[in-house]
């Protein structure tokens, strides 16, 4: 029983570092690279992190990922939101160096390129969930209330991403791309599913309780 626990475990954590890496991976070998400047690139790597990172979230907060603990996957989910944060940062803030009026279009929503839109949105929600979370102990957040504007808003970011992502034609390979959007969508939905499921069965229960 154990060797069957620890062969899940090895591959729960082989199947996300496969699902991150290839694609990063394929990316590095686009021909298209070598039309591109070290800043373009380093930006566009990130945007790549940023989307791995979007997919590892969900599985932490839902606790795929074992052996973590839930306490340990809620502190792990705090930092990985973190380093989120920083990917999009430098994403971003490379495309401005490259090309400040093409990013200024983007934020303006002014932008000619469809996917443009989608990033931005997904961009200014996770900006507002850092934010809230960085202050939700401040604006005296209660876990109710958190849960009710941070679901939403990661709906935004999982989705914004994903279309973002998927309508860019650029150094990403397009079948290890889409599969990894696909997880991302898929490791989404499953969590809020699951947490569907255990409100339901918590009010259930208090129901039951009450009638007794």
């Amino acid at each position: 029983m154990k060797e069957w626990r620890s062969a899940r475990v090895a591959l729960i954590w082989v199947a996300l570092a496969a699902a991150v890496g290839v694609p990063i991976a394929a990316a590095a070998m686009s021909p298209l690279l070598a039309w591109r400047g070290p800043v373009y690139i380093l930006a566009g790597f990130a945007g790549m992190i940023a989307l791995g990172l979007v997919l590892v979230q969900p599985l932490l907060i839902g606790g795929y990922l074992t052996p973590l603990s839930a306490y340990r996957g809620r502190r792990a989910h705090h930092w990985i939101g973190g380093a989120l944060v920083v990917a999009v940062v430098i994403h971003v803030a490379g495309l401005w160096i490259t090309s400040p009026p093409d990013m200024i279009d983007a934020l303006l929503f002014s932008s000619p390129t469809p996917f443009s839109p989608f990033g931005v949105i997904a961009m200014w929600a996770i900006f507002t969930v850092a934010l809230l979370a960085a202050l939700r102990r401040r604006l005296g957040l209660r876990l109710r209330t958190w849960r009710m504007v941070h679901i939403p808003l990661a709906i935004v970011i999982v989705a914004g991403s994903v279309v973002h992502c998927l309508l860019i034609e650029g150094t990403m390979e397009t079948v290890s791309k889409a599969a990894l959007c696909a997880l991302v969508l898929a490791a989404a939905i499953k969590v809020m599913a699951d947490l569907w499921m255990r409100r339901k069965r918590g009010t259930l229960r208090g129901e039951s309780i009450a009638r007794q």
